[in-house]
């Protein structure tokens, strides 16, 4: 593993995580591209996502900071921890009942698509949102809500569709304003992060041992990651009121067409059927 490649998979993974662009998605094309170019992440590229969850996951304890110690401090005054608890659940629930058969789709040619189901999600989030008024906007995250936007994150387990993108649907389409269903979203990334790392960390761990997750390479793409994940989440939770999701859907709508002509024609080796090893990808998108 080189440099490089490690920093730029740490900003493809901090920027894609909480930009509704789909992080598997981005990650899986990334390093099919580096790959193509002749940069390599080595053998050990289990160990290297990872460790690439757990910059993402500095990033939200960074920004959130304050809200996770209030939570901590008054856990039953504040019922945010209970509903972040509650909104894990359905893609738990889903990661269990159909873990292999999700993970089959991460063989290749279902990620074209998949982007173009996520800019279906952003142009939907974009009419209900034109639709609603301030005043018919929630600003509380309550059980319903919680329930429906971890529905949502459920559907993101399919590599390309975008967690941040699926739970923002599912806030705003219950009634809740982008705001709150954005910063809900950015919370709910916690605990589907850090199940992730605790899952593919023990895995990592019993393949490659535990010094495979201490290196420079990999400090590098924590460090990158970190830093490009708390920009998104700054950026998006600053300028959600104003942002058209039309731009994201495009792009993500271009990227699907993209890949799925790449797919066809089999450039930089891309097919229907030889995609990255689905254990080197998180399973959210």
């Amino acid at each position: 593993m080189n440099m490089l490649f490690s920093a730029l998979m740490g900003i493809v993974q901090g920027l894609s995580e909480f930009l509704p662009i789909s992080s598997s998605g981005h990650l899986l094309l990334t390093e099919k591209l580096l790959g193509f170019l002749g940069y390599s992440g080595g053998e050990a590229k289990v160990a290297f996502y990872v460790m690439l969850h757990m910059g993402t996951l500095i990033a939200v304890a960074a920004v959130f900071w304050r809200d996770w110690l209030d939570m901590i401090r008054h856990p039953v005054k504040n019922r945010t921890l209970l509903l972040l608890f509650i909104a894990s659940l359905p893609a738990l629930a889903a990661a269990i009942l159909l873990g292999d058969r999700i993970d089959a789709l991460f063989e290749g040619w279902f990620l074209g698509i998949s982007f173009l189901i996520t800019a279906l999600f952003l142009v939907l989030i974009e009419v209900i949102g034109r639709r609603r008024t301030n005043r018919d906007a929630g600003n509380e995250v309550k059980t319903r809500e919680a329930i429906v936007m971890g529905a949502f994150q459920a559907v993101a387990l399919l590599p390309g569709v975008s967690r941040s993108g699926s739970t923002l649907l599912g806030g705003v389409a219950s009634g809740l304003s982008r705001q709150t269903a954005a910063k809900f979203s950015f919370m709910m990334s916690a605990p589907a992060i850090l199940g992730s790392l605790l899952v593919e960390g023990k895995g990592a761990v019993e393949q490659y041992g535990i010094g495979a997750l201490i290196s420079a390479e990999i400090l590098i793409g924590v460090i990158f990651a970190a830093v490009s994940g708390f920009l998104a989440i700054r950026y998006m939770l600053k300028l959600i009121r104003k942002i058209s999701f039309f731009r994201f859907a495009v792009y993500v709508a271009l990227v699907g067409i993209a890949v799925i002509i790449m797919q066809l024609t089999g450039f930089a080796g891309f097919s229907f059927s030889a995609m990255p090893a689905t254990s080197a990808v998180p399973p959210l998108g």
